[in-house]
């Protein structure tokens, strides 16, 4: 077991996003930041990062997108 849960291949993780549409992979074990919510429920490393390559397909924070008029 990796002792940084953040590299654990085997590991556990949900996906979270926050109010600008950010995502992160994060250890399910370990407890969501402030601001964050839920995207995506527990599951494993690989799969969880395929659900971030499919669903945060716009890196730009939506404030960007909004003061771009978009």
């Amino acid at each position: 077991m990796a002792t940084n849960p953040f590299d654990d291949a085997d590991g556990r993780f949900v996906v979270l996003a926050n109010d600008e549409g950010q995502h992160s992979l994060w250890p399910a074990r370990i407890r969501r930041p402030e601001g964050w919510q839920l995207v995506r429920e527990e599951g494993g490393k690989q799969e969880c990062a395929e659900y971030i390559e499919a669903n945060w397909t716009d890196l730009r924070p939506r404030s960007v997108v909004a003061a771009m008029g978009g």
